[in-house]
């Protein structure tokens, strides 16, 4: 089984791949105004890559608690800025984090292989999109919820995460989507409270489907830091830990910051959790 497309093919339960974060905007919770300057952030992603990642991710959008949103054009204008100079420079395996159907048209045809699409709904222009090009496809949970606000789940978190994956893929079936094209994406902090991502983090084998990848994208967020109590770079002890339970329940990605730490320890999970797959 692949995780595949347009320029990439990951073979999944081999290994858990890394994918880099590159925050291009100002305001991203964590390192916003780090890298956004396309020099910087062709620096940040050559270190990524030779720390190990195996994909970056590149976001102009920020989804932290209280951002202003930018339109569609606004964002565009950012992700031109920098996807064609980082992929160009790089060689990179890219996915841009966007829910415009318009932005990720235009990185699709400058050197972008994936959509990350954290909108958490089935956009038929976005499946249209994702069709036409054959790229990756990450579909993320929100239950109707964002960073901050928390929809009701009356049969539990993990209940409507499973119910929203089989949706996703029956609906990706409807357009002739392949499930190799599809990652889906648990939303850690989308739409959760703090216990809500404690369970899901807890329960990612429930959360496997057979047919295509599964995402945890959960560094430095909320959660780790109200569980650990850390903040600034001392949540990737809490993420790393997090992440190596996800690892242990079978994810196939996980999505982060700090990726020298995740990849040495992502190793060791692998070596634990993956040895009679080699």
């Amino acid at each position: 089984m692949r995780f595949c497309g347009k320029n990439f093919s990951f073979e999944l339960g081999k290994k858990t791949y890394v994918m880099g974060i590159l925050n291009v905007t100002p305001d991203s919770f964590f390192d916003g105004g780090k890298y956004n300057s396309p020099s910087r952030a062709v620096e940040h992603a050559r270190q990524m890559l030779c720390d190990g990642a195996d994909l970056i991710d590149i976001g102009a959008q920020s989804t932290r608690p209280g951002h202003t949103p930018l339109s569609a054009d606004e964002e565009l204008d950012i992700i031109k800025n920098y996807l064609p100079l980082v992929f160009n420079e790089t060689g990179a395996v890219i996915s841009v984090d966007t829910f415009f159907p318009e932005v990720a048209e235009y990185a699709l045809n400058n050197g972008a292989s994936i959509v990350n699409d954290v909108s958490g709904v089935f956009n038929p222009e976005m499946a249209k999109i994702v069709k036409k090009y054959d790229c990756g496809w990450i579909i993320m949970h929100t239950g109707g919820g964002d960073a901050s606000t928390v929809p009701e789940y009356k049969n539990g978190v993990v209940s409507d995460v499973v119910d929203f994956f089989d949706n996703m893929l029956n609906k990706c079936d409807d357009f002739g989507i392949p499930h190799q094209n599809i990652m889906l994406d648990m939303g850690i902090g989308f739409g959760k409270t703090y216990d809500d991502n404690l369970e899901l983090i807890k329960n990612v084998n429930l959360l496997k489907r057979e047919a295509c990848g599964l995402l945890t994208a959960l560094s430095s967020k909320r959660v780790i830091a109200a569980a650990t109590g850390a903040d600034g770079y001392d949540r990737v002890f809490g993420t790393i830990a997090a992440d190596t339970i996800a690892i242990a329940g079978g994810t196939d990605m996980i999505r982060v910051h700090n990726v020298k730490e995740s990849v040495l320890s992502a190793k060791m999970a692998d070596a634990v959790m993956r040895s009679n797959n080699g």
